[in-house]
């Protein structure tokens, strides 16, 4: 009975002092990773990116910096280089030669006048959208190349309602001799510029001037020869300056006079 119980432990004892030969060992097969098999000299992979040719064209983060200092002078560029200048001015006139008060609001005049430049300069800006922008989008010139046409187009149109005496002026001030007129730089036409619009839009404005007032004079003679010399004339030349402003059709004829004064 004792030898058949510690049976199973002697069995266990007689495989554990067997001795294992060095041809019962038997090495694990080395782990191979296949490798791929290397390219034929006749496919390759070349990865690149196709440019237009622009060589001589500004790299994109300086077209960038030049886009957004444009897009910051903007108010300034169409102050300065567009029909704004004069429009505005001579609609200011004629709220203060009507003496309404605030009627038209600063903001309807601006908004006006904006949209009348747009609509003055709707020619000059096409050119510039046909023989610049396209060209540059489609890659048939450089960016140098767009902005030169561009400007030539503003140039032109600056030229067109600026008087000699104000060209030869500034040219003067810089110390530049006689120069044919595409050789004028931008700091000699634009200042040029701006101040012949600043004295047609003064000369318009006197113009509109000149009935309003021989009204206030015919009512200010009637008031002080009917001894009403403590009444304001202004409080009675109002009504009848905007009955003439409504029945001559006043904003027609301003407008249509601003249109019709540049020279387009």
């Amino acid at each position: 009975m004792a030898l058949t119980a510690f049976a199973p432990c002697a069995a266990l004892a007689q495989a554990a002092a067997q001795t294992v030969t060095p041809q019962q060992v038997t090495t694990a097969a080395p782990l191979t990773i296949a490798t791929p098999a290397a390219a034929s000299p006749g496919v390759s992979m070349n990865l690149t990116f196709n440019t237009p040719d622009q060589s001589d064209d500004y790299s994109v983060a300086i077209q960038l910096l030049i886009f957004m200092t444009l897009l910051t002078l903007a108010p300034s560029i169409i102050m300065m280089m567009t029909c704004f200048t004069r429009i505005v001015i001579v609609l200011g006139f004629v709220g203060k030669a009507l003496g309404t008060s605030g009627v038209p609001s600063g903001q309807i005049i601006v908004g006006l006048a904006l949209f009348l430049s747009f609509f003055i300069m709707s020619p000059t800006l096409n050119k510039i959208h046909d023989e610049a922008l396209v060209p540059y989008q489609q890659h048939q010139m450089t960016s140098v190349q767009a902005f030169d046409v561009a400007s030539g187009h503003m140039k032109d149109f600056m030229l067109r309602q600026t008087s000699s005496n104000d060209l030869e002026f500034f040219l003067g001030l810089a110390k530049m001799g006689p120069t044919t007129v595409k050789e004028l730089p931008m700091r000699v036409v634009i200042p040029s510029y701006m101040v012949s619009e600043l004295r047609r839009a003064f000369e318009m404005g006197f113009l509109i001037f000149v009935p309003f007032l021989i009204i206030d004079f015919i009512v200010a003679s009637t008031l002080m020869s009917m001894g009403m010399m403590m009444m304001p004339p202004t409080v009675i030349s109002l009504p009848f300056k905007l009955l003439l402003f409504v029945l001559v059709d006043g904003w027609t004829l301003v407008i249509k006079s601003l249109v019709l004064s540049f020279n387009l």
